[in-house]
């Protein structure tokens, strides 16, 4: 047999293997490594509440719905002349539709027991939504001189709340994102690298919660309004390619 025109199977796997290294440089220089790198940035912020709500009630009892109307309204006079007395605006403070319940006791009769009237409940909230923090603040805690005018008055703690939040949350997550290129920027560093453009940024949960104190964070974000000294928190999960 002629053997002429008949490649050798040495050269036909030296070739096979010489087309393979040129499509893998050929992959490699159109398909750069798809390097990444994930990071967390945060930004936190302390802060002092700049509205304060207030809020408290009352209420009566008696036989008569007539009656027990009128004390309603003589304790609402004093109230709200006392409020307004300590420097409450009236635009600031808020009284409630009164409440209305009629109340029963329970009577055995035979093997069995039956209601029986006892009267009329009357339950009227009230509260101060109010920019003056401070004096708002020191009349909640003095509200017991209501009692020496004949007024059970109820008093809730005060909440408060700020009012340039939307302010707040755009000027963290600036910071957060700034935090975030610092610590990629890092990485790349350490590791022989260089930062390349981002590719994905996602914002995390906003949190505010009393300062210095161990209060947890919630999946939801925590929104703390028992303390008026709080404190901002967020986080952005950003992705960048790297060089």
């Amino acid at each position: 047999m002629d053997n002429k025109g008949i490649i050798p199977p040495v050269a036909i796997s030296i070739a096979v293997i010489i087309v393979a290294v040129v499509f893998s440089h050929a992959w490699t220089d159109t398909h750069p490594a798809s390097e990444k790198i994930n990071v967390t940035g945060l930004a936190q912020r302390d802060f002092t509440g700049d509205f304060i709500v207030w809020r408290a009630s009352f209420e009566r009892r008696a036989t008569s719905i007539n009656d027990a109307y009128t004390m309603m309204k003589r304790d609402a006079d004093i109230v709200r002349r006392y409020l307004m007395g300590r420097g409450v605006k009236s635009s600031e403070l808020i009284f409630d539709a009164i409440d209305i319940q009629k109340e029963y006791r329970s009577v055995k009769v035979g093997d069995t027991y039956d209601k029986v009237f006892t009267g009329y409940r009357l339950w009227q909230a009230i509260r101060i939504e109010s920019k003056h923090v401070d004096q708002i603040e020191a009349l909640s805690r003095e509200i017991s001189e209501l009692l020496n005018m004949g007024v059970e008055l109820n008093s809730q703690s005060p909440e408060y709340y700020y009012t340039r939040l939307s302010e707040l949350k755009v000027d963290l997550l600036a910071k957060a994102a700034a935090d975030g290129r610092v610590r990629a920027e890092k990485i790349a560093e350490n590791a022989g690298g260089s930062v390349g453009s981002i590719r994905r940024a996602d914002m995390g949960i906003f949190q505010i919660t009393a300062q210095n104190s161990s209060e947890d964070y919630s999946w939801g974000g925590a929104f703390n309004t028992s303390s008026k000294n709080k404190t901002a928190s967020i986080t952005v999960r950003m992705e960048f390619g790297m060089r």
